[in-house]
């Protein structure tokens, strides 16, 4: 109970008992409105029985009496697994032709990802998409135009000076 002054008791009293009474009228009408849209819906939504959600009659399944996800369309289920082994079909071609494709892939060829003077990507091309700078330019021989080694002075098979 809370304590109130003397003054103050015959105007709180007051505001308590006009809540009291709008709060009693209010309520019940709230009440009322509630329960007729309650009525509303349930005549417009369907209660499954295995997941207790409401459902609207577009996702009812009035034969089984369920929702849609606990009683899927079975002639649907069987296009969409159709469509999941064609597209896991097509996948696998595709990984095959690319592995295919993978053994004529040089791996020891340096590539640039990176362009260094605009930093566009360069998807391991020779030349920047971006502005045309040549990357990864691998460093040749003068005269026999072989690779040389990173950090050779000379050409190991013929002796050219770098």
């Amino acid at each position: 109970m809370t304590w109130v002054s003397p003054a103050l008791a015959p105007a709180v009293g007051r505001i308590v008992a006009a809540d009291g009474l709008a709060g009693a009228n209010w309520g019940s009408a709230r009440d009322s409105a509630f329960q007729r849209a309650i009525g509303n819906a349930q005549r417009r939504f369907n209660r499954c029985a295995r997941c207790t959600s409401y459902v609207c009659a577009r996702c009812w399944s009035p034969e089984q009496g369920l929702c849609h996800n606990c009683a899927p369309d079975t002639a649907a289920e069987a296009v969409a697994a159709q469509r999941r082994g064609l597209n896991g079909m097509a996948s696998e071609q595709d990984y095959a032709q690319g592995r295919q494709a993978g053994r004529s892939y040089d791996v020891t060829t340096p590539r640039q990802l990176v362009c260094p003077q605009c930093q566009a990507e360069t998807h391991g091309t020779p030349f920047c998409p971006g502005c045309g700078h040549r990357l990864a330019a691998q460093v040749r021989c003068t005269s026999c135009n072989s690779p040389l080694p990173d950090a050779a002075a000379f050409r190991p098979g013929c002796g050219t000076r770098r």
